[in-house]
């Protein structure tokens, strides 16, 4: 399967999926013109992770700040790792926040509420 990188822009992430390792990173500011647009082939590459997934997938996400529409797109990626960690693979989330972004730690203490996979909140001193 071939990884997915991507380099951020002031409007989208920095995007790294890579199979081979495990590894889901989505780091930056996610505020594109079209979030489906953007979200879906890493929606779609997820799809097609789940049929042979590393036993440990480690899903890191970093972000500044997202929008709306963005946090719809980043639940479907949540919900395609759900999928992954019930079919019996170990799936663990680190979100990443600055340590005054009450924000950014409840968006993912929201995500934590919906999604049943562990998550981990790391805070990042400035």
């Amino acid at each position: 399967m071939d990884p997915i990188s991507i380099e951020g822009t002031p409007k989208t992430p920095t995007v790294n999926f890579d199979a081979n390792k495990g590894t889901v990173e989505v780091k930056g500011r996610s505020i594109p013109e079209n979030s489906i647009e953007f979200y879906k082939p890493l929606v779609d590459w997820l799809e097609a992770y789940q049929s042979s997934p590393k036993e440990l997938t480690q899903v890191n996400i970093q972000l500044e700040y997202f929008n709306t529409s963005s946090s719809k797109c980043i639940l479907d990626v949540f919900k395609k790792l759900e999928t992954i960690f019930k079919s019996g693979n170990e799936v663990v989330v680190n979100w990443y926040y600055e340590e005054d972004d009450e924000d950014m730690l409840e968006a993912g203490e929201d995500y934590q509420s919906i999604i049943k996979i562990p998550f981990k909140m790391i805070e990042i001193e400035e």
